[in-house]
């Protein structure tokens, strides 16, 4: 369940204008400093979307940050990253993106599972919005909760 994999310590908020590369590496700090993840990770992430990677972009202002496991996932893991304002994907405006999550699998198990959680969740209009009013990550950490106990 995504409430097992992103904790308090990994929700970030942010009011600078960040660029998509710093929003990505920002989003990335909590599983690098937590050792869920290697420097190379990050620098596959950056690399991938640089390379064409909208492909992260999941709709509705919502960004998925992932490499392939061997480019440095150690544990599985998920980190997020509200913004006060966009941070488009490779500077384009039709990408923006307030809302960053990274994502690390170990294995194809873990990430099924993890990616059927937080797509349950990102799928919810009004469970997308409530995390876009979230102030703080104990108030993100209570409305994943709540909705996971609701299903």
């Amino acid at each position: 369940m995504l409430s097992d994999l992103l904790t308090e310590e990994k929700i970030r908020f942010s009011s600078d204008k960040l660029n998509w590369r710093d929003a990505v590496t920002q989003v990335a700090r909590p599983l690098l400093d937590a050792g869920d993840i290697t420097p190379g990770y990050v620098q596959a992430m950056l690399e991938s979307i640089a390379a064409g990677g909208t492909y992260i972009d999941l709709g509705h202002g919502i960004a998925l940050a992932h490499a392939r496991p061997e480019k440095g996932a150690v544990r599985t893991a998920v980190s997020m990253l509200r913004l006060a304002e966009p941070a488009p994907l490779l500077d384009q405006p039709e990408h923006a993106v307030d809302l960053y999550f990274c994502f690390a699998a170990v294995d194809a198990e873990a990430h099924m599972s993890a990616m059927a959680s937080l797509a349950r969740i990102l799928s919810d209009v009004r469970t997308r919005q409530a995390l876009r009013d979230a102030s703080s990550a104990p108030d993100v950490i209570k409305l994943i909760t709540q909705f996971e106990e609701s299903r």
